[in-house]
């Protein structure tokens, strides 16, 4: 069980690191699909086609474990 805890709390400090450096690399939230809009001066990214992808991408990593 720790190292199950372990385990999760390095793989969320990697993925909160290299995160944004991959985000600019596959424009993330500029996917077609995805939706973006201003109100009221702030801006609102609903991005769905590009959490399609990630998750399709983390099925296919993790079928290939």
């Amino acid at each position: 069980m720790l190292k199950w805890i372990l385990t999760l709390v390095v793989a969320i400090f990697v993925l909160g690191i290299v995160a944004p450096h991959l985000a600019r690399f596959i424009r993330f939230g500029q996917l077609p699909g995805d939706v973006a809009f201003r109100f009221r001066g702030r801006n609102y990214v609903f991005p769905f086609a590009s959490t399609l992808l990630f998750s399709l991408i983390l099925w296919l990593v993790s079928r290939l474990i």
